[in-house]
């Protein structure tokens, strides 16, 4: 139990100020590029008509999502940004995996991680829609129905990047608190393997395809 909260810090100072990194989130962070850059190569390295294991799983992966995205986008945004939602997916579900691994955790378990990337999400959406649209068309939109509900348009906009980064970082963090709980309870016998299955497998995954879907379904908002 004296894991939770346990947090191994860099503290910087710069200018006056003091900048914190949290290394544990860093080194996590590195381990999942570093796997997905592996991974990546072992299913490019030797590619063939009769794929193998690696290479099988990587094109199910880039067919699923590819088509997803041409579903929720159409075929011309499609090709933009198909390649997005693959490699948030699977850093995402990298990132879930980890916390199986022993003595290894998920980066998404800070809330940074997750408003970081909502916040990419935002951004890249809102920009998709100024090139689809035009800045003007794009603003008027805020002034819909009613000139005067634009402050709550604009509220709306904001509060989809605190839904999407608190939804992945509750259920990953949430999952941590029970296993960790249960484990010291049960003293690390029979439950805890079948817990980080469920959550890290599981819940996980299905963790990472919603908040993927919900960024592509951001960015078919505004680009329609």
């Amino acid at each position: 139990m004296e894991e939770l909260g346990l947090v191994h810090q860099l503290l910087v100072p710069f200018f006056g100020h003091t900048m914190t990194f949290n290394l544990d989130v860093i080194v996590m962070t590195w381990i999942v590029i570093l796997s997905l850059t592996l991974f990546g190569y072992m299913a490019a390295r030797k590619r063939s008509r009769l794929p193998g294991p690696v290479q099988a799983v990587g094109e199910l992966f880039v067919a699923q999502l590819y088509g997803l995205t041409e579903d929720a986008l159409g075929k011309e945004y499609a090709k933009t940004y198909a390649p997005l939602t693959c490699a948030l997916f699977m850093f995402l579900v990298f990132s879930n995996w980890l916390g199986i691994i022993p003595h290894l955790e998920e980066p998404t378990k800070d809330l940074n991680t997750p408003l970081s990337l909502g916040l990419m999400g935002f951004v890249l959406s809102h920009y998709a829609g100024i090139r689809a649209k035009g800045f003007k068309t794009y603003i008027k939109e805020y002034f819909q129905p009613i000139f005067f509900m634009m402050p709550l348009n604009v509220i709306g906009e904001l509060a989809k990047v605190v839904s999407i980064s608190f939804r992945l970082f509750g259920n990953i963090m949430g999952g941590s608190i029970i296993i960790l709980v249960i484990s010291y309870l049960t003293y690390s016998i029979i439950f805890p393997p079948f817990l980080n299955a469920f959550f890290g497998l599981f819940v996980g995954t299905i963790q990472a395809f919603v908040f993927t879907m919900l960024t592509v379904v951001y960015i078919s908002v505004q680009v329609r």
